[in-house]
């Protein structure tokens, strides 16, 4: 008999809801997290927006489970009292050469069933004086919610539920052994294993090598994931915008945009900077400055390159290069692969924190 039903690998925002919705059903579940603490890197290292779902085909992971996400999440952050700001968001087009741009999110939209009312120049004008465009989107139902916050409320129902953290324990060996999986990590006390039934890879940056050393070869099966580093510049300004307030996007991100913590703080971001190697640097350098300052200023013409001053960064695990199209979530239970009771979860980027509730409940279905 195993030492324990299962082991999530990650307790970043994903593992963490994981955990939440597992661990009254899977005893002594145990949750590995390499930091001294949980969420410690890519999940409390991004905008906290809540996704409507309005930018993924319809039918991927990325916008059913982002659409579900959604929706609980809000629910959560009511029931636990969870931070949030629900303000809604425009997309605005700021060149009529990007107005058919407008027209494709709105039909995506409707296929996600997500609901989105077109605005001419005026409207947009009457809701944000500061905000400059020749039309746009309002996203009534996409918001802001505290990561910290909803991250503590997920690890406090798993530990009740009988869940057991282990922080700063490093997975080392990940071994398949007749009907269960031999577990090795390393902490700062020594090395210790156990056996699992099953093993949920939820790793985040590191969930390709976490694949691999359970001997998936990453490549074949397209799993190699790369870092993608994305910044933050922040303004002191208040009362610029009440909404979020983001561009037409590009084909390879949603563009720089304007974005509002819960205490109503405005900050611009992300970039897209691909990392040459997997550094996690999180510096935010000034040379960005004016890059940022004519990329806000499409859109808020007021902000000054002397408004900006670097703020936070994050890193995100993509599965698409600076060159592909789109990728989405990967979502697998790996039997056909070789290695039953193994669930990856892979380039869990943007809207990972939107989706976690909702990843959560297609893991459950995955290793019941």
């Amino acid at each position: 008999m195993a030492d324990t039903s299962l082991t999530i690998v990650g307790a970043g925002v994903v593992g963490l809801a994981i955990a939440a919705r597992l661990a009254a059903r899977h005893r002594g579940l145990v949750l590995l997290e390499r930091n001294p603490r949980h969420g410690q890197e890519t999940s409390s290292r991004n905008s906290e927006v809540v996704h409507a779902g309005i930018y993924y085909p319809p039918g991927s992971w990325k916008a059913r489970l982002c659409v579900e996400g959604s929706r609980l999440v809000r629910e959560a952050a009511v029931r636990h009292g969870i931070p949030q700001l629900r303000c809604g968001k425009l997309v605005v087009a700021t060149t009529e050469a990007e107005l058919p741009g407008l027209d494709d999110l709105f039909e995506r939209a409707a296929a996600n069933d997500v609901p989105l009312r077109r605005l001419t120049a005026r409207e947009i004008q009457s809701l944000e004086p500061q905000v400059a465009s020749v039309g746009g989107l309002n996203s009534p139902t996409t918001g802001v919610v505290s990561a910290h916050g909803l991250m503590d409320v997920f690890l406090h129902l798993a530990l009740d539920a009988g869940a057991i953290l282990k922080t700063r324990a490093r997975l080392v060996s990940l071994e398949r052994r007749t009907a269960d999986w031999r577990v090795e990590v390393e902490t700062p006390a020594g090395p210790e294993s156990f056996t699992s039934e099953r093993v949920v890879n939820a790793a985040g940056l590191e969930a390709d090598a976490v694949a691999a050393l359970a001997g998936i070869d990453v490549e074949a099966a397209g799993y190699r994931q790369h870092w993608c580093k994305g910044s933050y510049f922040a303004t002191a300004k208040r009362g610029v915008v009440s909404r979020l307030v983001y561009p037409v996007p590009g084909a390879h991100s949603l563009g720089i945009h304007a974005i509002l913590d819960v205490s109503g703080r405005l900050r611009f971001g992300p970039d897209v900077e691909y990392l040459p190697e997997r550094v996690a640097d999180y510096t935010v350098g000034d040379a960005r400055r004016a890059g940022f300052g004519a990329a806000v200023r499409r859109m808020l013409p007021g902000i000054a390159d002397a408004d900006l001053a670097p703020d936070t960064s994050g890193i995100r695990p993509r599965l698409q290069g600076p060159r592909d199209g789109f990728r989405d979530f990967v979502i697998a239970e790996e039997s056909a692969r070789g290695f039953p009771g193994l669930v990856n979860l892979l380039g869990i980027d943007s809207p990972g924190l939107t989706a976690s509730p909702a990843i959560a409940a297609a893991v459950e279905r995955l290793v019941a």
